[in-house]
């Protein structure tokens, strides 16, 4: 259930990727990310989203903007249609694609702002995802030339959604030169491998070809957050996911996600969730 590296499907001629994903066994808990933003509408399908350290609830017509490099997952528990499957309708494309649209055209210049917003996540308000799903659907039908102008014209949509809401709470920053981003990748790449594992700070220096203190300035800087305080969001997140899907006792919960003290597990959670492992768990009974 970690997180991993996600290779993305090619589109020949297109210069960003979709998908229509159609599920009957629902979605699963997948921890991944990937440098490319990602924009999914979700269709025939409830349960809860997963965004960085965000936790929320999504149903039918949720649309959702992920940054680069920001760990995801959708995990369904039903679907309103039980004859039909879950639907994910999905479009990736890289910061530069998008950016030199801006830059090119006065007129889309929005959709810089609208990246800028999406860093951490946006999850659009229900008015205008009502208005993009028909566009999205019909874009997925589309010929190729015709699937990119339709994708310019739901981003410009989207930016313009002043009530859509922004989910995790920390944000990557851009202006790292090639070797440092190298650098972070790799060490997200094992953080995401391994946190419940336990992890060496000396090991993550490692991996990064750094000093300890000088892996610490880079994290920081980087992830605006440290790697301890990085680590237990995502911990607290797959916590969440065990807690709201399925019966195993707490304890459990909090040594598969890497806690030995299952205080610590419990004073942890409460900080972030506002509320104890075992009335999170109450939320979804009943």
């Amino acid at each position: 259930m970690r997180p991993f590296l996600e290779t993305l499907p090619t589109v020949p001629g297109a210069s960003w990727s979709m998908l229509n994903r159609r599920l009957d066994d629902g979605i699963p808990f997948e921890w991944h990310h990937h440098p490319e933003y990602e924009l999914t509408l979700t269709l025939n399908s409830k349960g809860q989203r997963f965004v960085g350290d965000h936790v929320g609830e999504y149903g039918d017509g949720d649309l959702v903007l992920v940054g680069a490099n920001l760990p995801h997952t959708w995990a369904s528990r039903a679907r309103p249609d039980p004859a039909q499957p879950h639907v994910a309708l999905v479009m990736w494309f890289r910061h530069e694609w998008a950016q030199a649209l801006g830059e090119g055209f006065a007129e889309l210049r929005p959709i810089a702002g609208l990246l800028a917003r999406a860093e951490a996540g946006l999850a659009f308000s229900p008015q205008v995802s009502e208005r993009a799903r028909p566009m999205i659907e019909s874009l997925f039908e589309a010929e190729l030339a015709e699937r990119f102008l339709a994708l310019v014209r739901v981003l410009l949509l989207l930016a313009g959604d002043g009530d859509a809401e922004p989910l995790a709470s920390t944000v990557a920053a851009r202006d790292l030169d090639r070797a440092d981003r190298e650098r972070i990748d790799r060490v997200l790449l094992h953080i995401h491998t391994h946190y419940a594992e336990g992890l060496s700070n000396g090991d993550l220096a490692g991996i990064a070809a750094l000093s300890a203190s000088g892996l610490h300035r880079l994290f920081r800087r980087h992830m605006r957050t440290s790697i301890s305080d990085y680590v237990m969001r995502l911990r607290i997140g797959e916590a969440c996911m065990r807690l709201s899907s399925g019966d195993q006792p707490i304890g459990h919960v909090a040594e598969a996600v890497g806690y030995h003290s299952l205080a610590n597990f419990n004073r942890q959670f409460k900080a972030l969730r506002g509320m104890t492992p075992r009335a999170y768990r109450a939320l979804f009974r009943g």
